[in-house]
């Protein structure tokens, strides 16, 4: 007769009267059970009695254990933690578009632009008067590493630029030494030396710190430099990264046309690698603005809903050497996506870029599941080389590497 608050479903042995009703105890001496069945097999002990004993605890364990659930919680939990841990960041972008809404829409201007129509014509197709002369220009950037496309950049801006402003630091956005790479080739550039201002910065050096603190701290100087090298209220100031390019014709334009707006984000053709893998024209942080003393401040965030059509390329880690590549990985304010060392393997860096798929492992940075999915996957080549700037055909030799079909990069 089994004792008040004691039941046992079926007939045992004794030995399973003694523990079914047991459990937490079970499973305490289940693991050394385990460890005893073991030893006995590898070394042939003769201890059947504690090894029979084992095996009826196992059994009575595993009595109306479902092993499938036993599984999942042992097996698959740790396996769906470790997919988590490498593939986190693809969640988080696919799953983007239930957190967080996309931005306001730009208000697009329309952009007429033909080499054998006036410029007073083409002020007004766009709605804007026409000046007598025209405005001053100036175009600034903070300066890295990126020398061939600052030269590309230069030679696209330098018939319509009145003053080239450039700052340097021996710092990277991550606090990382860099030396001063354009000091060191200054001799380059001496087509544009009577109408630069240049400038250096030391860097701040913060361990640990928010890599867009340092990327603001360079810019507030710039924004100094700008001043220094003699802008004044009406003239243009072009604000845009080394490698955000506007179009010549398009500064021409907006020097010459009165009425424009006092600020104006660019659309740029938006490029990965080279001038072959043609992502979208989403590019739109270059801004041109006409300067007020006190009120215009250099940046690179949004700061008005204009935007002006096709104004130009963004060709975004369009680098000669795999050495390049692997230093802007680990140097610009986005470092958080290096999750893993072999991102920075150079053989994987080449088959990358030839396949026109991200460095970074990720998912296209959307707001909408249909904007990603339709974005999945390399790049597809594109083989046109139609309306690029002007300064990598004339030299193809030099810049054959940007050009579709040219995808091997150096090793230096």
């Amino acid at each position: 007769m089994p004792e008040a608050g004691y039941y046992c479903s079926k007939k045992t042995d004794d030995i399973c009267e003694d523990v079914c009703g047991e459990v937490i105890h079970l499973f305490l001496s289940l693991v050394s059970d385990l460890i005893v069945l073991l030893v006995c097999f590898l070394f042939g002990f003769q201890q059947t009695s504690r090894a029979a004993l084992s095996m009826s605890r196992l059994r009575c364990a595993l009595r109306g254990f479902d092993l499938k659930a036993f599984l999942l919680l042992f097996m698959g939990v740790p396996i769906l933690i470790f997919i988590i841990y490498l593939h986190g960041q693809k969640i988080t972008y696919f799953l983007r578009p239930i957190w967080e809404s996309p931005p306001k829409p730009f208000r697009t201007i329309p952009h007429y632009y033909h080499p054998n129509i006036s410029m007073e014509h083409l002020c007004r197709l766009h709605g804007w008067g026409m000046r007598d002369t025209p405005r001053r220009v100036f175009d600034a950037v903070l300066f890295s590493n990126e020398l061939d496309m600052l030269e590309i950049r230069w030679h696209e801006l330098s018939p319509y630029v009145s003053e080239f402003v450039l700052l340097e630091s021996n710092s990277t956005f991550t606090g990382l030494w860099k030396p001063l790479v354009f000091a060191g080739n200054r001799s380059r550039f001496k087509f544009v030396e009577s109408r630069l201002t240049y400038g250096t910065i030391g860097g701040r050096f913060v361990t640990g710190e928010n890599p867009f603190v340092e990327e603001s701290y360079q810019r507030v100087a710039l924004d100094r430099l700008i001043r220094i090298a003699g802008v004044e209220d009406d003239d243009l100031l072009i604000m845009s990264d080394v490698d955000e390019i506007p179009s010549g014709h398009t500064i021409d334009l907006l020097r010459w046309c009165d009425e424009i707006p006092e600020k104006l984000h660019l659309q740029l053709r938006n490029y990965l690698y080279s001038f072959e893998f043609y992502l979208d024209d989403k590019s739109w942080r270059a801004s041109v603005h006409r300067y007020q003393a006190g009120k215009t401040r250099y940046a690179h965030f949004r700061q008005t809903d204009d935007l002006f059509a096709d104004s130009g390329w963004h060709c975004s880690f369009c680098f000669r050497h795999i050495s390049q590549f692997i230093f802007k990985m680990k140097a610009y304010s986005h470092v958080d996506r290096v999750r893993f060392a072999y991102y920075l393997n150079p053989s994987r860096i080449q088959d990358v870029i030839c396949r026109g798929a991200d460095l970074f492992d990720m998912l296209p940075e959307e707001y909408t599941f249909q904007e990603i999915i339709a974005k999945l996957g390399p790049i597809p080549s594109s083989y046109s080389a139609v309306h690029l700037p002007s300064y990598i055909l004339q030299n193809v030799d030099r810049h054959r590497y940007l050009l579709p079909g040219n995808c091997k990069r150096e090793s230096g």
